[in-house]
């Protein structure tokens, strides 16, 4: 993770879901899992964040929240969406207000399935992640990545 000059700042948003795979992301980060070894630091500021975290699927109230956080993000940014709510929709996707996942309203770069989903696979989502903004962080410096990653060569 060369061009990675900064630890990457990670925010999270509950869209509508059972608080199981928030419980999750909370295990991966404390001690026993400690996913703030790769360097990830957690953020409430959108502005700050490299890494969108979503949890729950998307619903009628939470659509402009997604789409805010999303676009207040700088670029480059991933998006993981975390747990089968978020990738699909899970078991509320026949619920009259429900769209779907998170794909529905914002790009998603990486899906991690599960019921509750797992921290080490939350983890592993978060290192996919991490190569993807890396990846796009060298699309934006053009290949020329002798600056500090932030876009400006």
């Amino acid at each position: 993770m060369s061009v990675l000059s900064k630890s990457p700042w990670v925010i999270h948003y509950d869209g509508s879901s059972c608080n199981g795979c928030d419980i999750e992301v909370l295990a991966a980060l404390m001690p026993r899992f400690d996913v703030e070894r790769f360097g990830i630091i957690n953020t409430g500021n959108p502005k700050h964040a490299d890494i969108f975290l979503i949890t729950g699927s998307i619903n009628e109230q939470n659509i402009g929240i997604v789409k805010n956080i999303y676009e207040q993000m700088p670029n480059p940014k991933v998006v993981l969406a975390l747990g089968i709510c978020a990738t699909s929709g899970g078991i509320f996707k026949d619920c009259y207000n429900v769209y779907g996942g998170v794909d529905k309203v914002i790009p998603v770069d990486v899906y991690v399935p599960g019921c509750a989903v797992r921290p080490e696979a939350i983890i592993d989502g978060v290192v996919k992640a991490l190569g993807i903004l890396e990846k796009k962080r060298e699309q934006d410096c053009g290949g020329n990545c002798s600056c500090s990653g932030e876009g400006a060569c």
